[in-house]
């Protein structure tokens, strides 16, 4: 009892520090979408608000395209080299890229370079990210308890949303004490300064972190010494795998995006809620949010993870339209609450579970690049232009398309949930513990692996 006692402790320390880093780099991912709505004008010409937000959106989608190669390059490294290393870069390329921001003067001063360092500083973040989800989605599913890995797994988004959730919190304090003016003029410098020592303090946290036994166990087997960890040959050799990626991740991501990201400029410029207002309703929808993580994790540990999967498809598929459609013609900050909550609830049954489904799919030995590149190319696809596809549907007047194509891409990927399995009955990270526990018959424990 002792020695499990001491087992699960060990789990948590472990899921923390992983969990504490992941929050800090997705603060800094997020800061950006946070105070878009203030630095826009500083970096790009004297204009119509919706066309520098759609400048910045467009600086925001363009970052996505960093993630596949993020994705690609860490991926390889934490399958080569070791999660904890993979993690520890990812911060620290993340830090880089927010002082950057954080230091870069406005367009006023140094004209076309502004935004071209924006751009330069958002493509760091956009790599740092990209490893970041594979390499923290790999660890925290491997170093999870065996029949608890959906619970441990969604700490993931707990600390993913956190992250977003920390920004609208600095945002919300700087609007308490700085003017409207100062906002726009520097008070937006500070969230990114924050995020940069944030970042350094956590690089030299994850250099202290231990690394996955799933990792230890592999990195002396023959995988290692042939060298075939991590590379995009053997990842080839896991087509279905990579497919079922794409087809999990296009909706999620899209109504991830959606639901939060591009929420706070629908209630600002549609809805037409104050931005402070808008800045406490989503502090407090996402803080529910947050919550909402592991009880669905948990749930997903006892009833299987499709099912979840099937609720936000079924759910995102019917009830975007109405949702988007009603929040769009309420000023009343208690209905926007309640429709984004609403919203929030359904994607839950998508953002809880999807890393440890991924992680499911593949072996260690390929787990963070087949998790991670996938992943990455899909959200920068689908979830990196969703702000900038509705922001010009909107300066269309065609905002409503919008809401069809958030629900049209959910329809899509609930297909995928409907014909796929059930990952967690044949995870191939039980598979490989089975392996361990049992070498003596290992073409048993591994015969669920490619599924």
């Amino acid at each position: 009892m002792t020695t499990r006692a001491g087992g699960e402790r060990r789990v948590v320390a472990n899921v923390l520090r992983g969990s504490i880093g992941n929050l800090v780099e997705w603060y800094d991912w997020y800061v950006y979408a946070a105070f878009s709505v203030y630095f826009a004008k500083a970096f790009f010409p004297d204009g119509d608000p919706t066309a520098q937000l759609l400048s910045t959106a467009a600086v925001f989608a363009v970052g996505f395209i960093m993630r596949p190669i993020g994705g690609w390059a860490l991926g390889r490294y934490a399958d080569r080299f070791g999660r904890r290393s993979a993690l520890t870069l990812s911060v620290t390329v993340m830090a880089a890229g927010s002082l950057m921001i954080a230091v870069t003067p406005g367009f006023g001063t140094i004209g076309i370079a502004a935004p071209v360092l924006l751009l330069m500083a958002r493509l760091l973040q956009g790599l740092s990210v990209g490893g970041e989800y594979a390499t923290s989605a790999t660890y925290l599913s491997e170093v999870a308890s065996p029949g608890r890995r959906g619970f441990y797994s969604s700490f993931q988004y707990v600390t993913l949303v956190a992250g977003q959730l920390t920004a609208l919190g600095v945002q919300i304090i700087l609007q308490q004490v700085l003017t409207s003016e100062q906002m726009h003029s520097w008070g937006w410098r500070i969230p990114f300064l924050i995020g940069a020592g944030g970042a350094i303090v956590v690089m030299l946290l994850r250099r202290g972190m231990d690394e996955s036994d799933s990792f230890k166990a592999v990195a002396g087997s023959a995988a290692a010494a042939s060298g075939s960890r991590g590379s995009l040959r053997v990842l080839l050799q896991y087509p279905r795998e990579c497919l079922l990626v794409v087809g999990l991740t296009m909706g999620g991501t899209v109504a991830f995006y959606t639901y939060t990201t591009y929420m706070q400029k629908f209630m600002i410029n549609t809805s037409g809620i104050s931005k402070d207002t808008v800045a406490w309703i989503n502090f407090v929808a996402l803080l529910f949010f947050v919550v909402l993580q592991p009880i669905a994790g948990g749930l997903s540990d006892r009833i299987g993870r499709r099912k979840l999967l099937i609720f936000f498809g079924v759910a995102g598929t019917l009830l975007t339209v109405p949702i988007m459609s009603a929040l769009a013609h309420t000023a009343n900050p208690f209905a926007a609450f309640g429709l984004m909550m609403t919203a929030l609830v359904i994607v839950t049954g998508y953002t809880s579970i999807n890393s440890i489904v991924k992680a499911e799919l593949f072996p260690t030995k390929i787990r963070a690049l087949g998790v991670g590149l996938p992943y990455a190319l899909t959200v920068a696809v689908f979830g990196g232009t969703a702000e900038m596809i509705a922001l010009a549907l909107k300066k269309a007047g065609l905002e409503s398309l919008y809401f069809f194509y958030v629900a049209g891409c959910v329809a899509i990927s609930l297909l995928t949930y409907y014909f796929m399995r059930e990952t967690s009955a044949e995870s191939t990270i039980d598979a490989e513990a089975a392996v361990e526990a049992a070498p003596v018959e290992p073409e048993r424990a591994m015969a669920t692996v490619r599924g």
